[in-house]
């Protein structure tokens, strides 16, 4: 076929017209889907690549030069290449690994997961100049994006909203600041943690300790606490701020909604005053004595990892299941004695900033904010709405004799702009989630796990069962 383009003469085959339609009619919807209409300034340089070639495209493959033929036609491949996962992994699916035992029994160290973000919507890059396949740090060392440029949160319409038991991908809350040592989790704690063992005698006493002066103590804890890590950055590292979309990737699963009350008691979690059902393989920590080592068998049976069983013999604690506590129970030749553990630490419990008295086995009621409803605020909840309202929602709030103040204007009350979610890991006591670190903001919703593709147990050889074949291409809820 030929016809005439801005002066210039085209001849293209049928197959290359269909193909170049093709192509605009799939990126013009994709503009649609996501709204990004400064997307259709790509539309002539499409056309161009296809027809007209005012722009060489492939000019490096008239060089007489064999060798730099060569090189370019690998660098054109990779360009291509990063452009394209770029795409995929912001607005498609990406994949994620299974770091830690926090979901286990029902989800494994070494799963590993795919990730859709089309289920509950893609968000719009955050800060769009990144490098493809990290997450904010290049392998070499250093950032892996620019954050000179950041765009305000905006979310493509998904297939679903979050429901209760997802098991969900997110930016971690806690992680707006942190520091280039890879081994500092929790900035914000480790500050109340230094702050308070050396504040520790400045504690108000009970007769002193109103709401006010526990959240002024509290406030002078972080104060002193990141004083100390910033004196001591060869243990520490430096301190960063990372944007929404570079923090670390965690994954849990979504217990509370939006505009639910939830509240923990005796390990059962409640929903609106309704006790809900636990997933089949929820793990609570054991006290066991044990009259002999456990066998290598029994140890596999019963799924017990390296981790797990080293932490038995060092504390005398263990994560089971229900189905693994009876079999050891009625082990009567191997256990002597095995009873559930009674957390009762407040310590580290969220909201950090104001001691609660809650506990990881019973913790709140909480109310779990949602867009466009409102809280009464006093002294005695402020402490657990502060961070949502300064650092989710860009807001400043000062206390002055017992008066609340919202960018400087004194109220009792607060609408929220934001969806919020509570996640919480299965493996109840060896879980940090919205117990430690409080509520997701739905901007920091990444996308929703829908099936383990690969499954790697470190603790076994390549020839004695590291693949865990009856897990792969399973869909994460077949694990409840």
């Amino acid at each position: 076929m030929e016809f005439r383009i801005l002066g210039r003469n085209v001849n293209m085959t049928r197959a290359a017209l269909i193909k170049l339609i093709t192509i605009l009619v799939l990126y013009i919807l994709f503009l649609f889907w996501v709204k990004s209409w400064m997307g259709i300034v790509a539309i002539p340089f499409i056309i161009d690549n296809y027809t007209t070639r005012f722009i060489p495209w492939g000019w490096w493959k008239k060089s007489n030069n064999i060798f730099f033929r060569k090189v370019m036609s690998w660098v054109d491949a990779i360009v291509f290449a990063l452009v394209a996962v770029y795409f995929v992994h912001q607005f498609f699916f990406q994949n994620y690994v299974i770091p830690t035992s926090s979901l286990e029994k029902s989800l494994l160290v070494g799963d590993y997961l795919f990730v859709s973000k089309v289920n509950y919507g893609p968000r719009k890059p955050h800060t769009p100049l990144s490098m493809p396949l990290t997450q904010h740090t290049l392998p070499t060392g250093g950032k892996s994006y620019i954050d000179a440029i950041q765009w305000d949160y905006e979310r493509v319409p998904g297939f679903e909203e979050i429901e209760r038991g997802d098991i969900v991908v997110f930016n971690y809350p806690a992680g707006d600041v942190a520091t280039t040592n890879p081994e500092v989790i929790d900035f914000h704690a480790l500050c109340y943690h230094y702050g308070m063992s050396e504040l520790a005698d400045r504690m108000p006493s009970d007769s002193m300790a109103t709401a006010e002066n526990m959240r002024e103590y509290y406030a002078e804890c972080y104060k002193t606490g990141l004083e100390y890590i910033k004196r001591n950055p060869q243990i520490f590292g430096e301190i960063t701020h990372r944007p929404v979309d570079r923090r670390e990737n965690y994954v849990k699963r979504c217990l509370g909604l939006p505009g639910n009350t939830l509240e923990i008691k005796d390990k059962i979690v409640y929903i609106d005053g309704k006790a809900i059902e636990q997933p089949t393989n929820v793990q609570f920590s054991y006290n066991v004595e044990l009259t002999q080592t456990i066998p290598e068998w029994l140890r596999r049976e019963l799924r017990i990892s390296t981790e797990d069983l080293n932490m038995l013999y060092q504390t005398g604690q263990v994560p089971l299941t229900h189905e693994s506590y009876e079999k050891l129970k009625n082990n009567k030749r191997l256990v002597k004695s095995i009873s559930i553990v009674n957390n009762d630490y407040t310590q580290g419990i969220y909201p950090l900033n104001g001691n609660k008295g809650w506990t990881v086995d019973n913790y709140g009621p909480v109310w779990i904010p949602k867009r466009g409803e409102s809280i009464k605020l006093d002294m005695d909840n402020i402490t657990v709405y502060e961070r949502p309202i300064v650092a989710y929602e860009g807001n400043t709030l000062d206390i002055k004799d017992g008066r609340i103040f919202i960018n400087g204007v004194e109220t009792d009350s607060y609408t929220f702009k934001m969806d919020y979610y509570w996640m919480m890991g299965d493996n109840r006591h060896n879980s940090a989630d919205s117990r430690c670190w409080g509520f997701v903001p739905e901007d920091h919703i990444v996308g929703k796990a829908l099936f383990v593709w690969l499954s790697l147990d470190k603790d076994r050889g390549w020839f004695d069962g590291k693949i865990r074949w009856n897990r792969l291409f399973r869909s994460v809820s077949s694990f409840d």
